[in-house]
């Protein structure tokens, strides 16, 4: 089977949530012996096929962006050459141009899309988009949602509830680079094993600004990796806020992120918007058996974390709450220990990879069937 999977922005040239999972995904189609091809727009690579992992990445030229959407007129040409080739297209949502290229290619070969995200932010811009994503949502073969939550939520996602099926997004612990020990020992010697870890693109939707808020007037530890739009901001507020116990790293690398799951106390997820679908982060520290902590947004967040089970649930927007939350697990390690225990035996029970991965090609399979039966009618 030929699988093309048509998004945005891809590693490497951009690292994220929706990039991580396309990778998990075409890593692991691949490895069963399918062709994998991923279609994607770049401010800086070359316009020309290149092998990354055991797929193919296509990235072409990003021509210019409005109210936050990427688009390119090379895209249209490359879009159908690949989906010619293709056997099934895999699209990502929410992307406006995405919509746009389906339709201008008029686009036959079976395809499904992974809703990412409901659109939260651009209420003014969605008016005039609503019309292109019902047509979208409806031209495709099926639709899928990364968790129960997110289906019974979400609005958009109730209308195609018939032609909507729930698979969770996996992750494949081997895909992760081993940490030596030298790099553990480097981490452990700088920051010790009782810190917070956040991990993620600065964004507005991430809810750090009530993370900085509740570290204030504490002696919690608090590392944040990632860089992003809001960074900046973040940093001054925390200068305002005279906040000693909060470290910004920026962009690090794999092997030193995994150096870090594994050393600190918890992972810390503040997301307030229900632009956070599910929250990959949360699924590395369940991975790595860390406990963790989120807030209830009616998301995919709440599907990885059970409050009690995994780790704890607070309020949205909420710092108090949250504060409470990272003194309680400091305050009972007996509890800590337990809830990652518990995120580890969820992840392997729900969250592999493997299980991932049967389930997109059964219904890969299913959507094939389907329309070679209709073309046969």
């Amino acid at each position: 089977m030929r699988i093309l999977h048509f998004f945005k922005t891809y590693m490497p040239d951009s690292w994220g949530g929706t990039q991580s999972f396309i990778y998990q995904l075409a890593e692991g189609t691949a490895r069963e012996g399918h062709d994998v091809d991923v279609l994607f727009l770049s401010r800086s690579l070359p316009s020309q096929p290149q092998t990354f992992g055991n797929h193919t990445i296509h990235p072409v030229r990003l021509t210019f962006e409005l109210a936050s959407t990427g688009f390119s007129i090379p895209a249209f040409k490359k879009f159908n050459e690949l989906a010619r080739q293709a056997d099934i297209v895999h699209y990502h949502f929410p992307w406006p141009f995405m919509d746009v290229v389906h339709f201008a290619a008029r686009a036959s070969k079976p395809s499904i899309v992974t809703y990412h995200s409901d659109v939260v932010r651009q209420r003014y811009a969605l008016k005039v988009y609503r019309p292109l994503q019902f047509r979208f949502l409806s031209a495709v073969d099926r639709i899928v949602a990364t968790s129960p939550n997110y289906l019974a939520t979400s609005k958009v996602l109730q209308q195609f509830a018939p032609k909507t099926t729930v698979i969770p997004i996996g992750l494949d612990y081997t895909l992760y680079p081993k940490a030596s020990d030298a790099t553990i020992n480097r981490w452990r010697s700088s920051l010790g094993d009782q810190f917070f870890l956040f991990v993620g693109m600065l964004r507005y939707y991430k809810g750090l600004h009530i993370l900085l808020e509740a570290a204030k007037d504490t002696q919690l530890f608090i590392v944040i990796v990632g860089a992003g739009p809001t960074e900046r901001e973040l940093r001054e507020q925390a200068k305002q806020l005279n906040l000693s116990n909060v470290l910004f790293l920026g962009e690090i690398s794999e092997e030193d992120k995994v150096a870090l799951l594994i050393l600190c106390l918890a992972v810390v997820f503040p997301s307030h918007l229900r632009s956070e679908a599910f929250g990959i982060t949360l699924l590395e520290g369940a991975m790595f058996g860390k406990p963790m902590i989120s807030s209830e947004i009616g998301t995919g967040t709440t599907y990885v974390n059970i409050g009690g089970e995994t780790g704890l649930v607070v309020p949205p927007s909420d710092p108090h709450a949250l504060r409470r939350a990272m003194n309680y697990l400091v305050e009972h390690p007996a509890q800590a220990q337990r809830m990652g225990q518990n995120a580890r035996l969820r992840y392997q029970a729900l969250f592999t990879s493997e299980i991932m991965v049967s389930k997109y090609l059964t219904l890969y399979q299913e959507v094939l069937s389907k329309r070679r039966a209709n073309d046969k009618a």
